[in-house]
């Protein structure tokens, strides 16, 4: 009884906090949905008084019971609208602080949250709150109705209003007990849908391979997203049979209390037009008082979506998004170095993995090639050198100033990416002439021009070919037009025109431009290109060179990479210059 009264303290702790900043107008609206309330039950009272009233219904009587009405149906409209839109706002700014803390929460930390999951309760728990929000005026005038009446009954006949207490009591007790197994099953529905959720990704975005694949494709239709549909029609089932049964339990409770008001109004001393005003009045709160008990296990269900999104937001910060003026800018001329730097961030690498140490510069206006097998820890020094991961040892500086927690964000805002899983935007943030005059330009120089346009700042089409979309890609990192540029294998689904106008053509000319590149790649034939190259194995650099610093181009690459090289092309082989380290 304690867990349950403290998780009901905890939902309207959450909620109050949700509300808070709307008091003025969720108070007024539940202040008016109270006397709309108790003009219901005030009209129920005028209606049994005419009912037996010895002459016609008199002039005054109409008009009181005009205005009653009048007060009645005005006082649960303006509680309608007052709290909906309070509630409205409530979600927005619920919706609001959450997307906030995600945006805010470091790579490393938003990577070990499953997708599905935070998109199962962005989506379906908020919903379930604004859900209890939206109905949450309907709760306040049901519940006003309920007190108004039973103040009428005891005005009426003080047995009679405590045969109708106790029937009330019997309810709420049947509906709390209820409850009780309805969290435990609503809480499996919502891990349920968890795992629906992931299936319907799986469905949509592995569509291609479901088709070539009948066998996989038939185990996730019957075995992992028909069971998880199953499993939630069970248990959805099997609450809605719970709830039908207490439904005819309540419905056979309030014939029983009309039965023993009837049966017991000459012991109690009830006249008829008491009685009958019990009964008109027991009539009238049926609907109010059924309304009222359904809260518990909305309740319920709000609980446990707030939980949900408690646990979801734990680990994320407050939300606040640095604000990066035009002064807090970090300025890069000389290099970016990295010294003994380490990292193994959760949810990326496999278990065990770490990067470094690492003593790497990234020179200013170089095309720096990091090559290295799969695995060998590419992307997460990669990560290291944008600013999305903060080491667990060493310093990472910009032209000598330490890369921190405090400028973090604004050392990012000096990289432009397209990585192998990149998300293509299909907009230009800010639109103005330059930025459209330079995507048109790219857009020709792409060979991208024929299928898509700039239309009012954004791209006509994103629904291309594989090889197109990362093009376009690159054209939306160019419009940043940001001082450095890294490219995850841009050029792997590139043809083979495009592979080597990319390499020989568009690296030198943005290098011209004064930019600095950092490319990811495994296309040794092009690394000619490159004014440094770096190998990685297993979370280290084993080979750190700078071609143009000898002059001899690709061949000045030391042989103990070209054989990790074709290590990774051929592992059966080994290299003519020895046993590959692999």
């Amino acid at each position: 009884m304690n867990r349950m009264q403290s998780s009901h303290a905890n939902v309207l702790r959450a909620l109050w906090h949700l509300q808070r900043p709307l008091w003025p107008v969720i108070l007024g609206a539940t202040v008016v949905g109270t006397a709309g309330g108790l003009a219901s039950a005030w009209l129920l009272s005028g209606i049994n008084d005419a009912l037996h009233a010895p002459d016609r219904l008199n002039a005054a009587l109409a008009l009181n019971l005009a205005g009653l009405c009048v007060l009645s149906i005005a006082g649960s409209a303006l509680a309608g609208i007052g709290n909906s839109a309070a509630g409205q706002k409530i979600i927005s700014r619920l919706r609001h602080e959450v997307a906030a803390r995600v945006l805010a929460t470091p790579l490393a930390t938003l990577e070990r949250h499953k997708p599905h999951r935070m998109l199962a309760i962005l989506n379906g728990d908020i919903s379930t709150v604004s859900a209890f929000t939206f109905n949450f005026s309907g709760y306040v005038v049901s519940f006003a109705v309920v007190l108004a009446c039973v103040l009428y009954l005891a005005v009426l006949s003080v047995p009679a209003c405590l045969i109708v207490v106790m029937s009330f009591a019997c309810g709420v007790a049947l509906t709390v007990w209820r409850r009780r197994r309805w969290r435990s099953d609503y809480r499996e529905i919502r891990n349920m849908e968890d795992r629906l959720q992931n299936q319907y990704r799986t469905i949509t975005e592995g569509a291609r391979e479901l088709q070539l694949n009948h066998r996989r494709r038939d185990h996730v239709r019957d075995t992992l997203l028909g069971g998880a549909a199953s499993r939630i029609a069970v248990l959805k089932t099997t609450a809605m049979r719970r709830f039908w049964l207490f439904d005819s339990v309540h419905e056979a409770l309030f014939f029983l209390t009309v039965a023993i008001l009837l049966g017991t109004r000459f012991l109690t001393g009830l006249s008829t037009p008491a009685a009958s005003g019990a009964v008109l009045v027991l009539l009238y709160a049926r609907g109010p008082l059924e309304r009222l008990l359904q809260a518990l296990p909305a309740m319920t269900e709000t609980e446990i979506a707030l939980q949900r999104i408690a646990e979801l937001t734990a680990d994320l910060p407050d939300g606040r998004l640095p604000d990066l003026r035009a002064e807090d800018a970090l300025t890069f001329q000389h290099a970016i170095t990295l010294h003994g730097v380490s990292c193994h961030p959760d949810g990326m690498a496999v278990p065990g993995f770490t990067l470094g140490p690492v003593d790497l510069s990234v020179r200013h206006g170089e095309i720096m090639f990091i090559t290295g097998g799969n695995g060998a820890g590419k992307t997460t020094l990669v990560k290291l050198l944008l600013g999305l991961y903060a080491p667990v040892t060493g310093t990472v500086l910009c032209d000598g100033v330490p890369v921190t927690a405090e400028n973090a964000a604004a050392y990012r805002q000096l990289f432009a990416t397209v990585f192998t899983d990149y998300f293509l935007f299909d907009d230009l943030p800010h639109p103005d002439a330059r930025s459209v005059a330079l995507a048109t330009r790219w857009l020709e120089r792409l060979g991208l021009a024929h299928k898509v346009r700039l239309e009012q700042g954004r791209f006509s089409t994103t629904d291309l070919s594989t090889g197109q979309r990362r093009r376009l890609a690159l054209v939306q990192a160019l419009t940043e037009d940001r001082p450095v540029m890294m490219l995850d294998e841009w050029a792997a689904d590139q043809d083979p025109v495009f592979r080597r106008v990319f390499y020989t053509e568009i690296l030198p000319e943005l290098k011209a431009a004064g930019r600095t590149l950092i490319v990811i790649s495994h296309d040794d034939h092009y690394f000619a290109t490159a004014d440094h190259i770096i190998h990685l194995h297993d979370g280290r650099i084993v080979t750190d060179h700078h071609p143009s610093e000898t002059g001899q181009g690709r061949r000045a690459m030391p042989q103990d990479a070209f054989a990790m090289q074709a290590a990774i092309r051929n592992p059966s082989e080994e290299s003519a210059a020895g046993p590959p380290v692999i």
